[in-house]
């Protein structure tokens, strides 16, 4: 309990403390007109109440990873605590804040605009086209998830527990959130599931403090728990918990609400503060799963009682056996647990909008992102109709086919994406902040750090996890800190011939 306690503590430090220092560092200037009162066009530029922006940009970035990732990534140990809180103070936080504080500087630009201004033009096209990707599985998959939710939730035998209906339900919900101005539907429905999210967060730490179960501590956070994982806790442990620490999607979500944003100073409450936010509710979940888990009659699953509490929780999630964790299993039986009727419908909007919330506007993203790199208006209905088409025509097919394979690659390739992210970031604030003397001329060490730790994380993951390369752990540690210590010396060179160039 006191790890947990110290966990929640730092992320509020962390957001007054060093959100601060980076919001200062970035040189926010509320004199500056934001995209929306300089290119608002009514439909994606458009200024928006502040509490409305931060709950969407919450909902966007957020999805079930908090929830999810973090449940999983507790199998690991305690050492989930320190990911948390690290990367979303260092890491997570400062990814989001940037990539949107910049976009706002680009005129709203999207993530492949950014990237390829800073690092180049085949950066651009490959993002370009590795973003829709990314856009299109997320939208697709995120309709079959909470469609099967809702379906063995209802499981009445009616219409009402048929996967297909509710597929065809809210991929018609993804279509008119696409098409429609910002402020019509997401606008409207988003703050409701925000604080729908937010509460079932409350209900559930109140629920920590006052049910039975005890907690790992710190100590525990050294070694690897996981009852059936061959990857260790570096990388796994950052791949697992993206959203709650560092997520790359998140810098796909940024550019839409810096199209609505009213004035750069909201910027670290919006950004920064959402992904702390986030962080709060990774904690909460992570926190109760175990607590839960430890408490958990595991008779039923014929296994013994000193089983361990990361043996119980994967026997939960698994209803008993050794694969296929489901981590919704356990959001229900603690929300229903602990919170009874209410906790129930929480558990409901929690798991089931969540992963609606990033379906849509993933989709939505991926229009965007179309729009920006074709110039191609997006003012009027019909227009935005015909570039969304292939978009969704694409998406349902995909919807039809199994994502075992693929989405076993989906958690690296987003963790890849904040590498993109991060280095573009290096790379803009190296030169909007040589400028200045004293501290703020260092200000690209913000990015840098958190771009060479992810860079490292995902090299090794790939050479090190059963669906990459499976290479002994000793080979894949040194060929990621190699590929690592090339980024960097290429980092390097860049700002070299970058001093020339401008001297």
């Amino acid at each position: 309990m006191y790890t947990f306690l110290m966990s929640v503590l730092l992320l509020l430090v962390g957001y007054f403390i060093y959100g601060t220092i980076v919001d200062k560092i970035f040189g926010a200037d509320p004199s500056r007109k934001t995209p929306c009162y300089s290119s608002g066009d009514g439909v994606d530029y458009i200024p928006m109440p502040t509490w409305k922006v931060f709950l969407i940009q919450f909902l966007n970035i957020a999805g079930t990873g908090p929830i999810f990732g973090a449940i999983q990534g507790f199998l690991f140990g305690p050492s989930a605590y320190i990911w948390i809180v690290l990367g979303c103070i260092f890491g997570g936080a400062v990814h989001d804040f940037l990539s949107g504080m910049i976009s706002i500087r680009k005129n709203g630009a999207s993530l492949p605009e950014i990237v390829g201004d800073e690092l180049g033009g085949l950066a651009r096209l490959s993002m370009r086209v590795l973003s829709l990707i990314l856009m299109i599985l997320v939208g697709a998959v995120f309709v079959t998830t909470p469609a099967g939710l809702i379906a063995n939730i209802i499981d009445n035998g009616s219409i009402l527990s048929n996967p297909t209906f509710w597929v065809f339900l809210i991929f018609l919900y993804y279509i008119l959130a696409t098409l429609l101005p910002i402020d019509k539907l997401i606008g409207k429905i988003y703050p409701i599931f925000g604080v729908a999210l937010l509460m079932m967060a409350v209900g559930v730490a109140y629920g920590i403090f006052t049910t039975n179960g005890s907690m790992p501590e710190i100590t525990e956070a050294f070694s690897n728990h996981h009852p059936h994982s061959s990857i260790p806790i570096f990388p796994g442990l950052c791949i697992t918990i993206a959203c709650g620490a560092v997520s790359g999607f998140h810098a796909t979500q940024s550019p839409m609400m810096a199209r609505c944003i009213k004035n750069e100073k909201y910027g670290k409450p919006i950004f920064y503060g959402a992904m702390i936010t986030e962080g709060f509710v990774a904690l909460i979940w992570a926190a109760a799963s175990i607590k839960f888990a430890d408490s958990f009659d595991v008779s039923q699953f014929n296994m013994s009682d000193s089983a361990t509490p990361y043996e119980k929780l994967w026997a939960i999630m698994t209803n008993g056996g050794t694969t296929n964790p489901n981590p919704a299993i356990i959001v229900n039986k603690i929300c229903s647990t602990w919170l009874g009727t209410v906790g129930a419908v929480l558990a409901i909007l929690g798991v089931v909008a969540a992963p609606i919330t990033s379906g849509d506007t993933a989709f939505r993203s991926a229009r965007l992102i179309a729009s920006d790199f074709t110039h191609y208006s997006q003012d009027k209905i019909y227009k935005r109709v015909l570039l969304s088409l292939p978009i969704f025509v694409i998406a349902g097919t995909l919807m039809f086919v199994k994502f075992d394979i693929l989405w076993r690659y989906f958690a690296w390739f987003n963790q890849t994406l904040s590498i993109f992210t991060l280095w573009s970031a290096s790379v803009w604030m190296y030169k909007h902040c040589r400028q200045y003397e004293g501290a703020r001329r260092y200000g690209y060490i913000i990015p840098v750090i958190p771009a060479i730790w992810m860079t490292s994380v995902c090299s090794t993951y790939i050479l090190i996890a059963p669906e990459g390369l499976e290479l002994p752990h000793s080979i894949s540690y040194a060929i990621g800190i190699g590929v690592t210590l090339i980024t960097f010396a290429g980092f390097i060179y860049w700002t070299l011939n970058y001093n020339k160039k401008t001297e």
